[in-house]
C-alpha cells in the first residue's frame, strides 16, 4: 500500500535512547534571543541564580518552620536547573536517588521492617505516656490562667 508518509520517507520514526536524550537537556534553557546576546544572557542567569537562592532560602527556613521545607528547595534546584548544569546534575542525581528509595521501601521485607519498628515506638510511646498518666494523672505540665 503505497501511502503518502512512505513517498516522502517520513513512515520510520526513530526514538533516540533515554541516556542521548538526558545529554541533549543540559545547558541553558533560556530562549535563542537571550542567549544571542552575551550581557542579555549573563543578565538571564543572573536573574534566575536570585530567584532560585531566594526560593532555596525559603526551603531552608522551612526545615525550622511550619512549611514544606525539603519541596521548597527542591523547587529552587530545578528552577536553578533551567540555567545552570550544576544544579541539572545535582538534580537528576537526586531523582535517581529517591526513585531507587521508593522502589526499596516497596520490598516486602522492608516493609515488614519499617511496620515492626513503628508498631514498637507506638507501643513504647504509649508506655511512656501510661507512665506520666498514671504518675501526675491527668493535668497538663503548665497552667493557663483565664
Amino acid at each position: 500500500m503505497d501511502t503518502e508518509s512512505d513517498r516522502r520517507g517520513g513512515g520510520v520514526v526513530e526514538v533516540e535512547p533515554p541516556a542521548a536524550k538526558a545529554k541533549q537537556k543540559l545547558g541553558s534553557k533560556a530562549p535563542d534571543f537571550i542567549k544571542a546576546r552575551r550581557v542579555l544572557h549573563l543578565s538571564w542567569q543572573v536573574g534566575v541564580f536570585m530567584v532560585g537562592l531566594a526560593v532555596v532560602i525559603a526551603g531552608v527556613a522551612m526545615l525550622v518552620l511550619p512549611g514544606p521545607g525539603w519541596f521548597v528547595i527542591f523547587a529552587g534546584m530545578a528552577i536553578w536547573a533551567t540555567e545552570f548544569v550544576w544544579a541539572q546534575l545535582v538534580l537528576r542525581w537526586t531523582k535517581r536517588k529517591v526513585t531507587e528509595a521508593a522502589q526499596r521501601a516497596l520490598d516486602p521485607k522492608v516493609r515488614r521492617r519499617n511496620i515492626i519498628l513503628t508498631t514498637i515506638g507506638l507501643v513504647i510511646t504509649a508506655a511512656l505516656l501510661g507512665v506520666y498518666v498514671w504518675k501526675f494523672g491527668f493535668v497538663l505540665p503548665w497552667t493557663i490562667d483565664m
